[in-house]
């Protein structure tokens, strides 16, 4: 990834005084043009980089330059290595491993980020997912339309995407992409995503929007809930909805007050407290919960009669 090298550019030559551009593109597996290049960038970033030809020339940041070379080292290089060891977790490869490698010179005050701080951005599907991801990077950066069957709970559809974003949100990921079907831009959980395919067709970049990633914008307050929760479940409201969602009342029970976005998102939440919580608003919601019990109890109860 561009960026990456060349924070690891800039970081070997904070730490070191001269390096040639031969052995910068062995270290980093490049040619010595794309490290040129990533040069160029640097110094169009503000880096002051001097370069010299000859014998004893080479590569180096100017002296006199304001940025303290210990900038890239301690907590500041932590942060940076523990958020480029996350993005390993999720990747399927060790390549930010590998760079964080080529970075860290054996004897200088770098931490390694797995000393203090560790971020984990897999996923139960990880095996499913990290090749996906990897597809979409490809298309994003390749400016390549994507292809995919997308579940959602309206129904299954096919799917047509300029893709301009893989954003890590509420522990899952999601494409932000212009969908050519709905004519607008939309964001999709990579999870309900199927049969993702990377065309060789390519789209011409559009004036994008920047996604809103607020919870009031993707899920709205639309329903008023409350209900009686059993206090061996203040733990999941807790986790949830913070420890102000509810009241306790003098038999000990929960008495809960939140907003949901959507009907049946709410009936799939209500469900998983079981016989723990009794629903008294929306009054739809406790007719759909004892629709669902009558028919459980016919299920069930037909095993019982065997």
């Amino acid at each position: 990834m561009k960026i990456d090298r060349q924070i690891g550019i800039l970081s070997v030559l904070l730490q070191q005084e001269n390096m040639t551009a031969p052995q910068l593109a062995e270290k980093f597996e490049v040619s010595r043009r794309t490290i040129q290049r990533d040069i160029e960038d640097l110094c169009k970033a503000g880096i002051p980089i001097q370069t010299t030809q000859g014998v004893g020339g080479g590569i180096r940041i100017m002296e006199g330059f304001a940025m303290d070379r210990t900038l890239l080292t301690s907590k500041d290089m932590k942060m940076i290595l523990a958020g480029l060891r996350s993005l390993d977790s999720v990747s399927g490869s060790n390549y930010y491993g590998r760079l964080m490698e080529k970075i860290k010179p054996g004897s200088s005050q770098m931490i390694s980020g797995s000393d203090s701080i560790l971020i984990d951005l897999s996923s139960w599907s990880k095996d499913r997912l990290a090749p996906n991801i990897s597809l979409v990077l490809d298309a994003i950066e390749g400016r390549r339309l994507l292809s995919f069957d997308y579940y959602a709970p309206t129904g299954e559809t096919k799917r047509e995407v300029e893709p301009y974003y893989l954003i890590f949100k509420w522990s899952s990921w999601y494409v932000y992409g212009f969908c050519r079907a709905r004519q607008s831009f939309r964001m999709f959980k990579l999870n309900r995503m199927g049969e993702i395919t990377c065309l060789e067709q390519k789209f011409q970049l559009r004036e994008v929007p920047a996604p809103d990633l607020s919870i009031s914008k993707l899920y709205p307050s639309k329903i008023e809930v409350k209900a009686i929760v059993d206090a061996s479940m203040k733990w999941r409201l807790i986790e949830e909805y913070g420890p102000y969602c509810y009241e306790e009342s003098e038999d000990g029970k929960l008495l809960f007050h939140g907003f949901y976005s959507d009907m049946e998102s709410l009936l799939t939440w209500a469900l998983t407290f079981g016989d723990r919580m009794e629903i008294l608003k929306p009054e739809e919601l406790r007719e759909e919960l004892m629709r669902v019990a009558t028919n459980m109890e016919k299920i069930y109860g037909r095993e019982g009669e065997k």
